[in-house]
C-alpha cells in the first residue's frame, strides 16, 4: 500500500488539508502519516536553555500539538484510514524535507498559508521547501479554499 505524507501545523488550514487527505486516501487506497514538527526552545532563543517559565510554555505547548495529533490520527482513523501519526523537533521545512526522504510517500498534501512575498523571504515556507524537493505528487491545500 502506498502512503501519503501529511504535514500539519495545526493552522486554519488544518482541518480542509485533513478532509482532503482523508479524501484521496480512501480513493486511493493508501496509508496515511500525518507529521507535525514541533519547533524547539533552542530554534527561538538560541541554544541556551531559557527561564523556567519559558520551559513550562514550551511543554504545555508540545502537550497541545501532541493532543491536537493524536485528534487528527483518531478522526482519520474512524474513517478506516490505516494512519500513523509523529512529531518530530526542529524547524518544519528542515524536517518535512529529511521526513520526505526517509518515507518515500507517494503523495504528500500540504497546506499553504498564503503569506506575502516578504515573509516568505524573512521565514522561508516548509510548503515551498517541500514543492523543491519533492520526488513524488504534491497536492497544496490554499489556506483560501472552501472547506
Amino acid at each position: 500500500m502506498a502512503n501519503m505524507l501529511v504535514p500539519l501545523d495545526f493552522s486554519d488550514v488544518t482541518a480542509r488539508v485533513l478532509a482532503e487527505a482523508a479524501r484521496l486516501a480512501q480513493s486511493l487506497d493508501m496509508a496515511v502519516t500525518l507529521v507535525h514538527v514541533a519547533q524547539t526552545e533552542s530554534d527561538f532563543v538560541g541554544f541556551e536553555v531559557g527561564p523556567k517559565y519559558i520551559r513550562d510554555d514550551m511543554a504545555e505547548d508540545l502537550r497541545e500539538d501532541h493532543a491536537k495529533l493524536h485528534d487528527a490520527q483518531q478522526a482519520l482513523a474512524a474513517k478506516g484510514l490505516d494512519v500513523t501519526a509523529m512529531m518530530v523537533p526542529g524547524a518544519p521545512a528542515e524536517k518535512l524535507v529529511e521526513e520526505m526522504a526517509r518515507l518515500a510517500p507517494g503523495l504528500v498534501v500540504i497546506g499553504s498559508h498564503g503569506h506575502g512575498a516578504l515573509h516568505q523571504l524573512l521565514a522561508g515556507s516548509a510548503c515551498q521547501a517541500v514543492l523543491k524537493r519533492a520526488t513524488c505528487p504534491v497536492l497544496v491545500v490554499p489556506a483560501g479554499a472552501a472547506g
